[in-house]
């Protein structure tokens, strides 16, 4: 069966990402020069709110409020454009990998120019929409960062140099000495493990994939109830296959949380960045409208 294809984050592959050690991340990537380019880009805005001369206060509507307004509203506008670049193949200064720690440092550069262009003035309204979704889609990608780092190591360590499909065919044999092996047992007990064999164990849910709880588990109930009787050889042999059942749906069901951690947070970001791009242009329309 074929392996599983690697999850692929910010132009790295999975299995780029846990031979970390031997590759330049994307966000050390040349010295962390978009760190530093958007430090240098907040400690600017920072200090153009602190000494520009506007009345009565900086906000939105001032010249500095405007300048703040264009900035963000350009760099969520190319910051948007990711998905499209990672269609394209460029290599060097704006490689894939170039671009994306770009697109990470100059996105969290967005949380102290679009608080400063507001002027710390929020309220029911549209404008304080596009900044509440654009905080939202910067969470929704520091989580996408942090799972990333963690993740991988633990989906390779639950792998155990097996494939996904691999995983499935150990159980496939399994379950065929199971139903062979349960062919000496009473009628209820046969019955608890054609039930088990039966179950579609991964059908409960988003919900079940990423906690990782499996209620109703009937390989569990068979185990539990077959486990604490009368022992002979062939019930011993159910038992045995049971465990091993048991322990091969814990390493998938891990395997399929991990993987479903990983990529969730896609599923929350995108909507959210088309949100918020549409109410950054409700938001421009509106200034325009009743300047």
């Amino acid at each position: 069966m074929a392996a599983a294809p690697d999850i692929e984050f910010a132009g790295q592959s999975e299995s780029d990402i846990r031979r970390g050690s031997d590759h330049e991340s994307f966000l050390a990537h040349k010295g962390m020069r978009w760190l530093k380019v958007s430090f240098g880009l907040s400690l600017v805005a920072i200090l153009g709110y602190a000494f520009a001369d506007v009345t009565p206060r900086p906000n939105g509507g001032t010249w500095y409020g405007y300048l703040l307004g264009t900035l963000g509203a350009l760099l969520i506008a190319w910051l948007s454009l990711l998905g499209v670049r990672k269609r394209a193949f460029t290599a060097g200064r704006w490689s894939l990998k170039a671009w994306t720690s770009a697109h990470v440092y100059l996105g969290l550069s967005l949380i102290v120019i679009a608080t400063l262009h507001t002027g710390f003035q929020f309220g029911w309204n549209v404008h304080t929409l596009a900044y509440a979704l654009m905080i939202l889609v910067i969470l929704s990608g520091v989580y996408g960062i942090i799972v990333y780092a963690v993740l991988p190591q633990e989906l390779s360590n639950n792998r155990r140099e097996m494939t996904q499909g691999q995983m499935i065919e150990s159980l496939a044999a399994i379950d065929r000495q199971l139903e062979q092996a349960a062919q000496p047992l009473a009628r209820e007990e046969a019955d608890l493990i054609i039930a088990a064999l039966g179950q579609d164990t991964f059908a409960p849910g988003v919900f079940a994939r990423l906690t990782g709880r499996y209620r109703n588990c009937l390989t569990e109930r068979a185990l539990a109830e077959l486990a604490d009787q009368t022992s002979d050889e062939a019930h011993e042999r159910v038992v045995v296959l049971l465990r091993k059942r048991d322990g091969q749906l814990e390493q998938i069901r891990r395997h399929l949380r991990l993987k479903a951690l990983l990529e969730v947070w896609l599923y929350v970001h995108v909507p959210l960045t088309v949100a918020l791009l549409a109410a950054l242009a409700a938001h421009i329309v509106s200034v325009f409208y009743y300047w």
